[in-house]
């Protein structure tokens, strides 16, 4: 038989502490020029050299078709249109908020873009490197499953064109 311990039935549990949670919405896109099997694409590198597509957060009373054109043209350094939207995205991160950490719930609005004008070499600061790559190689340059997914499916409406 097991000694019953003093002071209660069992381990006491601390209070769960809430972890706060956070939305957040974002846009970007899939910039190209060209046409079908001669498509080249935008992507933008950042951070440890890590290849996305261009994005950022929506701004209070923006739209997000707005805010999509808006970073193709800060991170991607090109001026460009909406054609259609793409798909949305969702995932979760944890990150600081304010000094405390907090899990943010993410949908991101991907559309195609057709680029009008500018160089990928006026990209603003937090870019490493914005290029043109090859439509058929960007899916494999990129860091996320998700973004490969979304340029994938760029590629196929970008081949009805």
């Amino acid at each position: 038989m097991t000694p019953r311990k003093s002071g209660g039935s069992g381990p006491r549990k601390s209070p769960a502490i809430k972890v706060p949670i956070r939305d957040q919405t974002s846009a970007g896109g899939v910039v190209f020029r060209g046409e079908k099997d001669r498509a080249e694409v935008v992507i933008v590198s950042v951070g440890q050299h890590r290849w996305q597509l261009p994005k950022g957060l929506v701004d209070k009373g923006e739209n997000p078709e707005v805010t999509a054109v808006r970073e193709a043209r800060e991170e991607g350094g090109v001026t460009s249109e909406i054609v259609q939207h793409i798909e949305t995205i969702e995932y979760w991160y944890a990150g600081i908020e304010n000094g405390i950490r907090v899990r943010f719930h993410k949908r991101v609005h991907f559309y195609l873009l057709k680029y009008i004008s500018g160089d990928t070499k006026d990209h603003d600061w937090e870019v490493n490197e914005a290029r043109w790559v090859p439509l058929e190689d960007a899916a494999n340059q990129l860091a996320f499953d998700n973004e490969r997914r979304v340029m994938e499916r760029a590629r196929e409406l970008i081949g009805q064109r």
